[in-house]
């Protein structure tokens, strides 16, 4: 008999993972997908699992069915409006194939996401994971335990949905230099965020191709405090055309702009992505570049639900979604 602390009725999966020396997923593979583990690791992970006593609800349920029919969604941010639609195309896919969706809100902590995934991972089919601030590396090792999709993001090996950033920063640009600007600026959001690393080298090779100055303020917490912040930048260089990195922000700026007396777009233009449903609300309207939010859950559900249920094609380049140029108030002649 193994003598451990977890030993009895309160031994949790994390025990059995120690004593073994494999880590908490493989023991949930051994128990629900055991053709997922070796022989001899199961069989060990078996055993040391009855030593421990460890025979929780959990065990009992994978043991008796091969799935869950559980799936989770990793969010950065549960407050930013951008999830709303992502987390309704999740439910509605779901729902329709017999499946229902957890939901873990990360807080734009890096740390408490990797917390979450480790204890949840357990429990679910498949996984969805929108605008992680976790390494490739990590997020590659969670989709070898179960069938991974990353939103708002590329990672080499992983099925990822991606809106075209390219095409909406350039044509945000093309609208700015159509009323006469020659100097954009691109105002920065989280530096772990892989959209604001992608849209500021968007933003760099327009302006290599359409021949306007580029500047980069920030980076700024993806927040309405965050464009509030940068508004006091913004004023005292004078720009006068601004690309956010997302609708928050420039509705922040916007605020921070009016209460120094600068008027949105008599003297600054600004421009926003996600076309959050706050955009058509604010005065003046905010000019932002939309993406089909709704697609993406929807879309991440299917792929996740088709591979579970053998019908997965084979892995393909990342996804690419479409976006449009949303014209509304805030911007206007240079």
């Amino acid at each position: 008999m193994v003598n451990e602390p977890g030993t009895g009725s309160d031994a949790t999966i994390y025990d059995v993972a120690r004593v073994a020396g494999v880590s908490p997923s493989t023991v949930s593979r051994a128990f629900s997908r055991p053709g997922r583990v070796s022989a001899q690791t199961a069989d060990k992970i078996r055993e040391v699992a009855e030593q421990l006593g460890y025979r929780s609800r959990e065990v009992a349920r994978t043991a008796a069915k091969s799935t869950t029919k559980v799936l989770g969604l990793a969010v950065a941010d549960i407050t930013n409006p951008f999830n709303f639609r992502v987390i309704r195309g999740c439910q509605a896919a779901a729902a329709e194939a017999g499946f229902v969706v957890t939901l873990n809100d990360a807080q734009e902590s890096e740390s408490l996401e990797r917390e979450m995934l480790r204890r949840s991972l357990p429990l679910l089919d498949g996984l969805i994971v929108a605008s992680s601030r976790l390494s490739d590396t990590e997020l590659r090792t969670v989709a070898k335990t179960l069938p991974t999709v990353v939103l708002n993001r590329r990672v080499a090996g992983l099925h990822c949905i991606v809106p075209d950033m390219g095409h909406g920063v350039r044509k945000a640009a093309e609208l700015l230099l159509a009323l006469g600007h020659r100097n954009i600026t691109y105002l920065a959001g989280p530096e772990a965020s892989w959209a604001d690393g992608m849209r500021w080298r968007a933003m760099r090779d327009t302006a290599k191709d359409l021949g306007f100055t580029e500047h980069r303020v920030g980076p700024f917490a993806p927040t309405l405090q965050g464009g509030r912040g940068a508004a006091e930048v913004i004023a005292a260089r004078r720009l006068k055309a601004v690309i956010c990195f997302n609708d928050l922000m420039a509705i922040g700026l916007m605020q921070g702009l009016a209460e120094r007396g600068i008027k949105v777009p008599e003297h600054v233009s600004v421009i926003g992505f996600d076309n959050i449903f706050a955009s058509a609300l604010i005065t003046p309207g905010l000019t932002t570049v939309a993406a089909p939010l709704t697609m993406l859950g929807d879309s991440a559900v299917r792929y996740i639900v088709a591979s579970l249920t053998g019908h997965k094609a084979a892995e393909a380049a990342p996804l690419s979604v479409p976006v449009r140029l949303i014209v509304r108030d805030s911007t206007g002649p240079a």
